[in-house]
């Protein structure tokens, strides 16, 4: 049986087939483009969260650490030389050293709930250090604990009983060793300058 020349053979030329290869090729380089930006933005606001929660922790740490400053001074590591319960200003390592309450002992050891902790800041960052006993020798070393990253300064800033703000404590004036060893600010002001948020200043009320 002869096929009429008006009828053809359904189907597509190369042609076709060809721009209908680009066209998927065009899409899906596109499809591609679109799911790698929203993976990249999905894992850049992943990162600002757990940016967020550093930050917090960090300055919830240290504002708990401070409301509970006690009037405790300890023993120098050699002689019967004592440091004031708070001290800043004059250690070259520590922005700032005291003594706090409330040091939970969940395990039931054999120590007290009185802890001495320092804050120091290097390349890596701000650190909180503390010692297991209050009077230590020379020979204890601190639990070095590295609490927030990407910190270019910290600051403290002390409130006397005066309503004075001070940078050094103890205020050496116009009080006895005594007291100077257990003096305790009425408020500390901390200021971190960070790479990524900038200054963020934290005021907290000591108590007692």
């Amino acid at each position: 049986m002869t096929v009429p020349r008006h009828v053809r053979t359904a189907g597509f030329t190369l042609l076709e087939v060809l721009v209908a290869i680009a066209i998927f090729a065009i899409v899906g380089v596109m499809s591609m483009t679109g799911y790698t930006q929203l993976q990249r933005q999905a894992e850049y606001q992943q990162q600002r969260l757990e940016r967020v929660r550093e930050v917090q922790r960090a300055v919830q740490m240290i504002a708990q650490d401070l409301t509970q400053i006690e009037p405790r001074p300890i023993r120098e590591p050699i002689g019967d030389q004592r440091v004031p319960a708070v001290l800043a200003g004059d250690s070259v390592e520590y922005k700032l050293e005291f003594t706090r309450a409330g040091w939970s002992n969940t395990a039931g050891l054999p120590r007290p709930t009185l802890q001495r902790v320092a804050y120091r800041l290097d390349q890596d960052g701000l650190w909180r250090d503390y010692w297991r006993v209050l009077d230590r020798t020379q020979t204890a070393e601190p639990t070095r604990y590295n609490l927030l990253k990407g910190v270019r300064s910290v600051t403290f800033r002390f409130m006397t009983p005066a309503r004075e703000w001070v940078d050094r404590w103890p205020v050496l004036q116009g009080q006895s060793p005594l007291e100077q060893e257990r003096a305790r600010p009425a408020a500390v002001e901390v200021t971190l300058d960070l790479d990524d948020w900038g200054v963020i200043r934290r005021l907290v009320e000591v108590s007692g």
